[in-house]
């Protein structure tokens, strides 16, 4: 389903829980934003967890996996590469989308590996706000407010 909207794509690296994953299937499946998942994965798809968390819109949703970021990124070369991330300097308000943008989530465990952080084809990193001392949000919440300001930036249809 391609997005109505001109949303960037969701990338998930690596995700590890189901559920997590299960809820962002479900924010795209609303949002019409498509989702990426880098391998491997903590789970597989057909796991009852994810869904569950998913509820019934996995058939609403475009979902896909990839071996690497790299083949991915092959077959969208037109896509910037935006990582989130606990440690960047720059917070989520402050990054302007575009629809070919591919906003790149790390693993709820150990986030993004340095090298996708640092690596040429990586056109920024930003970060949401949180308390000083605090490690990070839930990758489905953190997934869903960076989604949703994108879509704000692209003046979503308002009682859509």
């Amino acid at each position: 389903m391609p997005s109505q909207y001109l949303l960037p794509h969701i990338v998930l690296f690596e995700p590890e829980i189901p559920a997590n994953t299960g809820n962002v299937i479900r924010l795209c499946a609303n949002c019409g934003a498509a989702l990426h998942l880098i391998e491997p994965l903590g789970f597989r798809l057909d796991d009852k967890r994810l869904r569950r968390a998913g509820l019934d819109y996995h058939e609403y949703a475009e979902v896909k996996t990839w071996s690497s970021v790299a083949a991915y990124q092959a077959a969208h070369p037109d896509q910037r590469l935006v990582c989130v991330e606990t440690t960047a300097s720059r917070f989520h308000t402050d990054w302007t989308y575009q629809a070919t943008d591919s906003l790149l989530f790390g693993p709820e465990t150990r986030g993004l590996p340095s090298e996708l952080l640092s690596a040429d084809s990586t056109a920024g990193v930003i970060r949401l706000p949180m308390l000083p001392g605090q490690r990070s949000l839930n990758l489905a919440n953190s997934v869903a407010v960076v989604v949703y300001e994108a879509w704000r930036q692209h003046g979503h249809v308002h009682g859509v």
